[in-house]
């Protein structure tokens, strides 16, 4: 797994390209050939990219689910929904299908932000509301999800 970092502000085109940041397209180089997957969030109305090999360990997992189970085939189609592969051309320019423009309300100015091992795509108003929500107290939400992890062999919490 390669961990993605950063936060990028750039702009969408008329026809829903946007120009890949150089910091960015530099730790995306070595997927740069193998494309990637571009897809709705299941929890945001933001996208996430997946770099194809991110893509592919994903899918071995959902794999392993019994498509006979009702609520196993749902989630399947429901995540796999409005899924595009997508490349970045030679220009350094991604283009976002209109599908997911809508999904996403992505306007003219948007925000990458790394997800640790994909990036998400987001209209920056929207970018701009998720992290500044009020209804999410940060403090108490990383004491609820990193508080009971202990990692002796760094030092770290």
């Amino acid at each position: 797994m390669n961990t993605i970092i950063g936060t990028y502000e750039c702009k969408v085109d008329a026809k829903g390209r946007l120009m890949i940041p150089s910091a960015l397209k530099k730790q995306l180089a070595n997927s740069l050939q193998d494309g990637f997957v571009l897809k709705r969030s299941v929890f945001q109305p933001c996208l996430e990219l997946y770099p194809m090999p991110e893509w592919n360990l994903m899918m071995q997992k959902i794999n392993k689910l019994n498509r006979f189970v009702k609520k196993n085939n749902d989630f399947i189609r429901r995540f796999t929904a409005g899924v595009k592969v997508v490349e970045v051309d030679d220009l350094g320019r991604l283009l976002i299908p209109k599908d997911l423009v809508a999904f996403g309300k992505i306007s003219k100015d948007i925000v990458l932000s790394s997800a640790v091992n994909i990036v998400e795509i987001w209209d920056k108003d929207l970018y701009e509301k998720s992290i500044n929500g009020e209804d999410i107290d940060f403090a108490d939400l990383a004491e609820d999800v990193m508080g009971n992890v202990n990692d002796d062999d760094n030092g770290i919490s």
